[in-house]
């Protein structure tokens, strides 16, 4: 069993580039595969995308992770009132589904947003969607419920000079032109789901060597 971890960065319902990446990470199949989350809104193809996710958990070892925009859908449902999260992206993933509102998904894909964990860690990783906040180690954030917004929707930590974190953080959420690389930090978002020069590119890395893997947009 290999020691190796992939880290996929925010999908946003770019189908046809996860399964162009998906191929390219055929080499490290042994691997576990950690998605930062957000695979919904704003591309083409958001049901693809957890249909493709949805048949390759039984082919490798995946964890999924919550992402802003799937805590928006299942916030949606609950309160059955989709405004905010339209605003963001949800018409795209409504209309990939052919439905009206969260509450007409198929309960196999509402079971996997449902599912979605809001962290996962090694003892030398922390995986989260956004972040974790930088004035305080990852346990203590961890632990305070309070914070926990952050790890879905925090931006605070990337600028931050120094963290006392215990470990290297794996993130998402804010999309960038390239991966960002500091000290006890990663961001792997390069933004799939964006045309604008120096974007458009969905980006994995494989872990303990940092080496990134990226596939071009083939959404648009």
């Amino acid at each position: 069993m290999t020691n190796q971890l992939v880290a996929i960065g925010d999908i946003h319902g770019c189908s046809q580039s996860l399964k162009a990446l998906w191929d390219k990470l055929e080499p490290f199949s042994d691997a576990s595969f950690i998605f930062i989350g957000d695979y919904i809104d704003r591309g083409p193809d958001s049901k693809g995308v957890v249909d493709f996710l949805l048949k390759v958990q039984n082919e490798r070892n995946c964890i999924f992770l919550r992402g802003n925009h799937e805590q928006m859908l299942l916030d949606s449902f609950e309160s059955k009132r989709d405004y905010n999260w339209l605003l963001n992206g949800g018409d795209t993933t409504l209309e990939s589904y052919g439905v009206d509102g969260a509450d007409q998904i198929p309960d196999d894909h509402l079971e996997f947003y449902i599912n979605t964990k809001l962290y996962y860690q090694t003892d030398d990783y922390f995986f989260v969607h956004a972040g974790v906040p930088p004035h305080q180690p990852i346990r203590k954030s961890i632990e305070s419920e309070e914070n926990h917004d952050f790890f879905l929707w925090g931006r605070d930590h990337i600028d931050s000079f120094e963290t006392p974190w215990e470990k290297t953080v794996i993130f998402g959420h804010t999309p960038r032109p390239y991966p960002i690389q500091k000290k006890n930090m990663i961001g792997i978002d390069t933004g799939c789901v964006y045309e604008k020069l120096g974007y458009g590119k969905l980006t994995a890395v494989l872990l303990p060597e940092q080496q990134f893997i990226q596939q071009t947009s083939l959404d648009f």
